[in-house]
């Protein structure tokens, strides 16, 4: 027995020097590099640390790579892991697995090495330049050319840092790559698919959504990506800003709500299937540059006050579709410091552009901040550190319009059907019937699922109970989130207060698949959008700023 578990010790290490070789054109040579002989009797992760140490001194890339594949391996599944130990010996499955990761991130080396080095950042602002917006400095530093200076009306060729799609997209632009002739992908470390849309585990065995699950899972193997989650991990911004995305970068996603990460200073946007197809295969796209509105932030928000709260008031005062129109929105000022990122990026995702409109800008997009520079620090994974860049607008950036939005002036809103910008204090809907309460969407984060079941827990600590015989359900945004609310007991707060928890996805807010709204019902939302039929067809949902669900 011991001298087969020697040999498939031996085997495995010798399967990752072998893709090493292959990958990357590295050679160890077992039988000559005495450090290359692995202790025996070590299990297959143990011998992936060995090979990962042997590999330090002269090959530092390819070793904290392999550092990187043991992390995800013995992370636990709820943070995007495999969950094994690291001493126990791997059934032939899970060291496929690992085996999978070890090729897929070795090969994330050659996407690094194929992406166009990025332009040496200036010190200072060159004599003559004009000023220039946010927007247009990460356009710049993303121009292929290097010109340095754009302004609205030049046409930019840019390097894509990262590409976007759920599995609903993926399914459209599956058509568009394989009428191309397949021809692979630029960088396979920076494709983000994430199954959201459709896909719950009650609804796995219809046609439809087993072939979406089987073409998410082909572009996995078959693109070696190293980014890939799988079903219901996470609404596909959510974790995508929370671990990925970062201050500077230039982000194309196949879904309207890809503005979210603008949140983190990140030129984020959505476009159609073919505009995001053809730069996941080439790594570069166009852009005529647009104009930018800044939005300047004043004033301190009462206590409660949140991003949604903020986004709504904004959307009343100035309305939909308007000043924001065909522009990219710029958020400054100084009410951003009483901004958390999770609060801005419920105002970014509300600033889509689609056939329907929320604010109706191209994008929106928040100066970076200390705010900002802190919740990319705490990140577990070094790569999503450290490719930040903290651009500001020049003093004398050019926008087409300026609108100041005081924080103090925002109450706690609501958005009346059919328009989410037909927006009244919630207290003139109190009284209203209900048919059921969702809470979840991707404009909903972290801290609005915490923040309401601290209302929610209060009230059943006061003695309240839910009242009336309507639907509740809460989706957190992604595992790890749920992780985090089962931590602080949050998951049983929800519960006692009548909400069914669900799996992380677009649930009732898409209403095309499990969860759907029936006809003629009435129902209270923290989601984005509260379009006719939207839910459902011929249901009615205005919107909610979480806290106040108690009232």
């Amino acid at each position: 027995m011991a001298k087969a578990e020697e040999v498939d010790s031996q085997l495995v290490t010798q399967q990752i020097l072998d893709i090493l070789r292959r990958i990357r054109n590295i050679q160890v040579d077992r039988t000559k590099d005495v450090d290359a002989k692995p202790p025996t009797l070590q299990s297959s992760l143990q011998q992936l640390s060995h090979v990962s140490k042997l590999l330090t001194s002269h090959h530092a890339r390819e070793a904290e790579t392999l550092a990187t594949v043991l992390s995800l391996a013995t992370q636990t599944p709820e943070f995007g892991g495999l969950g094994l130990r690291e001493d126990q010996e791997l059934s032939p499955d899970e060291e496929a697995q690992v085996l999978f990761l070890v090729s897929a991130w070795l090969e994330s080396l050659n996407s690094e090495d194929r992406a166009k080095s990025p332009p040496k950042l200036l010190a200072s602002r060159p004599e003559g330049r004009r000023g220039m917006t946010l927007s247009e400095k990460i356009f710049a530093a993303h121009d292929i050319e290097r010109r340095g200076e754009l302004k609205p009306g030049d046409m930019v060729r840019v390097d894509v840092d990262w590409i976007m799609a759920s599995e609903l997209s993926w399914g459209a632009m599956k058509k568009q790559y394989d009428a191309l002739g397949k021809p692979g992908i630029f960088r396979n470390d920076r494709f983000w698919l994430a199954g959201d849309h459709v896909v719950d585990p009650r609804v796995k065995n219809v046609p439809l959504i087993k072939q979406l699950v089987a073409d998410s899972e082909a572009a996995k193997t078959d693109f070696m990506m190293t980014e890939y989650q799988g079903m219901n991990y996470t609404i596909m911004h959510t974790e995508f800003f929370r671990e990925r995305a970062q201050p500077g970068m230039l982000v194309i996603g196949s879904d309207s709500h890809t503005c979210s990460s603008g949140s983190l200073g990140c030129l984020a946007i959505g476009l159609g299937v073919a505009d995001v197809t053809v730069p996941l295969i080439t790594g570069e796209t166009w852009f005529k540059v647009p104009e930018s509105v800044n939005i300047r932030l004043v004033g301190k928000p009462s206590p409660g006050i949140g991003g949604k709260d903020t986004i709504l008031y904004i959307l009343k005062e100035l309305k939909r579709n308007t000043v924001a129109a065909e522009r990219i929105v710029e958020f400054t000022g100084p009410g951003l410091q009483y901004l958390s990122c999770d609060a801005r990026f419920a105002i970014a995702n509300m600033t889509a552009q689609n056939p329907e409109q929320e604010f109706g800008g191209i994008t929106g997009i928040f100066t970076p901040d200390q705010t900002t520079h802190d919740f990319i620090t705490q990140r577990k994974s070094p790569r999503n550190k450290r490719n930040s860049k903290y651009f500001r607008p020049d003093q004398d950036a050019v926008y087409a319009a300026t609108h100041t939005i005081d924080l103090s002036a925002v109450q706690s809103f609501i958005a009346r059907y059919p328009s989410p910008d037909d927006v009244v204090p919630i207290r003139e809907l109190q009284g209203t019937h209900l048919d059921g309460c969702f809470i979840g969407a991707c404009t909903t984060a972290a801290e609005d699922l915490i923040l309401a079941a601290m209302v929610l827990e209060l009230g059943l600590q006061r003695g309240l109970r839910p009242s009336g015989a309507g639907k509740r359900k809460v989706v957190p945004g992604s595992l790890p989130i749920l992780h985090r609310l089962q931590e602080l007991g949050f998951d049983k707060v929800y519960e006692d207060a009548g909400f069914e928890v669900g799996v992380p996805g677009c649930s009732y807010c898409v209403g095309m698949s499990a969860d759907k709204a029936a006809k003629g019902e009435v129902w209270l939302s923290s989601q984005n959008r509260n379009f006719e039929n939207r839910m459902g067809t011929g249901m009615y949902a205005p919107y909610l700023q979480l806290p106040s669900l108690i009232n």
